[in-house]
């Protein structure tokens, strides 16, 4: 399918570099069949049923940019900017750097706070493999010298702030291990949570360590010669378990946020149960996908020509995300990260 057929105009004031205060204060879009109706976050419990379950990713997003100047064995010196995407093991990343031209295996690369790493290898796809030097844990080393990986889109407005550290972690994070925030979990407090408990409505969650790719844009020109970084996830046996169970008592599943999505169809059998799951993701979902693990998808709005746009069209028709997408701009809903939310419900 053409990469174009995901276009679309978004006026740039459009796009939040802050979130709501209180976060679940955000406006909802409900798209239902092809029904779209205007509500806010605090309406979520009311929108759908006892015996439904919310999904969330309980992911922590780990200071994950830096800042360095390379150094080579001829003393040759250049600005690198590093953005981890994937662990390896204990001490190699993949990462994607910023002024790669500059950058060679064997190079090392300085930090502040005496943070260095090895550049030990360039993979096809232009990512680096690093390896950080010493023995001190990897996390205190990114807690010494990195800073919040905000998207571009808002990077390229404002510079990160002590408020980012808060307002890009969910009320959920527990996994230390993403580049990027399960954003939908966002608009989550615990008045909400005390609200969809009242209200009969499940939850449970899953980890996935959103990767540095889910900012990377489509450059085929179709679907079908896109290739989707891989992302690590983990489903327990009880979880697992516990949402099948929710579907055989009538009850739906709810993705809250596309990382929980993309798991749970990956660790869904032909038959749409659920099994365990443990190990790295690279499900691209677009138009014709049929959906076997999740019968509903609280999301916030995505960029235009993005693997996460494609998503939502395959899960509700691209015509119908079209129209929704339309009426949040023209209604001045706010839009990626720090923006508002949509409950997408298929049938």
């Amino acid at each position: 399918m053409r990469v174009d057929a995901f276009d679309f105009s978004l006026p740039s004031e459009l796009i939040a570099l802050r979130p709501a205060r209180p976060r679940d204060a955000a406006r909802m879009l409900l798209v239902s069949g092809g029904q779209m109706q205007d509500h806010g976050v605090r309406d979520l419990p009311a929108l759908l049923r006892a015996g439904d379950c919310l999904v969330f990713n309980d992911t922590r997003v780990i200071p994950a940019q830096l800042d360095g100047v390379r150094r080579t064995h001829k003393g040759g010196e250049a600005r690198i900017g590093v953005t981890l995407h994937k662990r390896l093991d204990l001490r190699r990343w993949q990462a994607f750097v910023r002024n790669a031209k500059r950058l060679a295996p064997g190079d090392r690369i300085e930090f502040a706070g005496g943070v260095s790493v090895l550049a030990q290898e360039r993979l096809p796809d232009g990512s680096f493999v690093i390896r950080f030097d010493g023995d001190e844990p990897v996390e205190l080393l990114l807690d010494r010298a990195g800073h919040m990986p905000l998207p571009p889109y808002i990077a390229g407005k404002r510079p990160t702030d002590d408020a980012d550290r808060s307002d890009y972690q969910t009320m959920f994070a527990a996994e230390d291990g993403a580049v990027a925030a399960p954003t939908a979990s966002l608009h989550f407090t615990p008045d909400l949570i005390a609200a969809i408990d009242a209200a009969g409505i499940g939850r449970e969650t899953l980890t996935l360590h959103v990767g540095a790719g889910t900012f990377l844009p489509v450059k085929a020109d179709d679907t079908d010669d896109h290739v989707m970084h891989a992302e690590w996830g983990r489903i327990d046996a009880v979880t697992a378990a516990r949402l099948n169970a929710v579907r055989a008592g009538g009850g739906r599943i709810i993705a809250v946020g596309t990382t929980v999505l993309r798991l749970l169809e990956s660790a869904a059998d032909a038959d749409g149960r659920i099994q365990p799951w443990e190990g790295d993701t690279s499900i691209f979902i677009t138009p014709g996908y049929r959906f076997r693990a999740i019968d509903g998808l609280m999301t916030n709005f995505h960029l235009p020509k993005s693997t996460l746009f494609m998503l939502v069209s395959a899960l509700m028709g691209l015509d119908v995300m079209r129209r929704a997408y339309d009426h949040a701009i023209d209604s001045g809903s706010r839009f990626y990260s720090y923006g508002d939310s949509c409950l997408l419900l298929p049938g």
